[in-house]
């Protein structure tokens, strides 16, 4: 059996970054994505989201891919909004996400992050923290090369 530790750091919104998840919605959410992961075998170390978006600290299993454990939580959980009609439109997350590896040693910082995100948003927006990450981690300069 192989032993694996990979954590990721896994960030993306509702479509078009809708305010969609009300203060009603988000345990029901939060809980749901809980409870159907365990059944998935996807271990959620740590969760948080506010109204327009989520954050989630996952650890992978040797079998799990990143783009196949977005996937399921996303588009499981988005189905299981709009079957249960817990909200009075449609809810779709964008087809967009950040996955991040984090070290061992940065877990208790990163989980801090994601429990803090309510304090955190009266700072900064969801924007301007998703703009943030892109820089802080390089991702436009792999996009510039990608287009050239």
């Amino acid at each position: 059996m192989p032993y694996t530790k990979v954590l990721i750091h896994f960030i993306w919104s509702t479509k078009n970054r809708q305010h969609l998840i009300t203060n009603d919605l988000k345990p029901l959410l939060l809980n749901h994505i809980k409870e159907n992961s365990i059944k998935k075998g996807i271990f959620i170390d740590t969760l948080n989201c506010v109204s327009d978006h989520i954050h989630l600290l996952v650890s992978l299993g040797s079998e799990q891919t990143i783009a196949k454990s977005a996937m399921l939580i996303k588009g499981e959980s988005s189905f299981w909004i709009n079957k249960q009609k817990l909200i009075k439109t449609s809810f779709e997350w964008q087809d967009e996400y950040i996955a991040l590896s984090v070290s061992y040693s940065a877990v208790d910082k990163v989980r801090s992050y994601i429990l803090n995100q309510e304090q955190h948003h009266k700072k900064q927006t969801f924007t301007e923290e998703y703009e943030e990450f892109l820089n802080v981690h390089h991702f436009e300069k792999v996009l510039a090369k990608a287009n050239t």
